[in-house]
């Protein structure tokens, strides 16, 4: 697998739809830094937050999943609870090309704050907003600013195509908009 330069992402971005919208170049004066990077896309994390909290004493199970779990948040800046977590989305949209996998990495701007983001990988066939998830590992409150750099993804392409994409697959997070708790299926 090759990981995939600036030009390719520019290139699929712009032609195919691949992030939408996309921001052409890197963007960091006063801002968590976004948009197109030498080997990644910097994607942004839009407004709407759900912070997890335990008010309601509710159980997290991924299997039956309680909306009691966390409170819903549109700001521009979150604040994250001392060791607590917070579930976002990318302001962008992504179409992955079936013979491309995409890893995601934080950002050490909030790595090094001690807030860390979590995304599993986006799959060939893969389309919709990503879910981010951030930690915040410190015993303090942290913040996360809506409209800015989240994290970065990195595109590795295979040799050839995949023979059963997701979307072939129908998953079940297949087109999702916004904040997509978990399912099963």
């Amino acid at each position: 697998m090759a990981v995939m330069p600036d030009k390719w992402i520019r290139e699929k971005a712009e032609n195919s739809r691949m992030i939408e919208p996309f921001v052409n170049h890197k963007s960091s004066k006063g801002v968590v830094s976004f948009g197109l990077s030498s080997y990644g896309y910097d994607a942004r994390v839009d407004n709407k937050f759900k912070v997890f909290t335990n008010v309601n004493s509710a159980i997290v199970d991924p299997k039956n999943f309680s909306e009691n779990s966390f409170i819903d948040k549109e700001t521009d800046v979150c604040i994250i609870p001392p060791n607590s977590f917070v579930l976002a989305s990318t302001v962008e949209y992504f179409r992955i090309p079936r013979n491309v996998l995409v890893i995601c990495v934080g950002k050490s701007t909030y790595a090094r704050c001690g807030i860390i983001v979590n995304v599993t990988p986006l799959e060939p066939g893969w389309e919709g907003h990503v879910t981010l998830e951030f930690s915040n590992t410190t015993p303090l409150p942290a913040k996360i600013y809506a409209n800015e750099g989240a994290c970065q993804f990195v595109f590795l392409s295979g040799e050839s195509e995949c023979e059963k994409s997701y979307d072939d697959m129908k998953g079940k997070y297949m087109n999702q908009h916004g904040i997509t708790l978990p399912l099963v299926k």
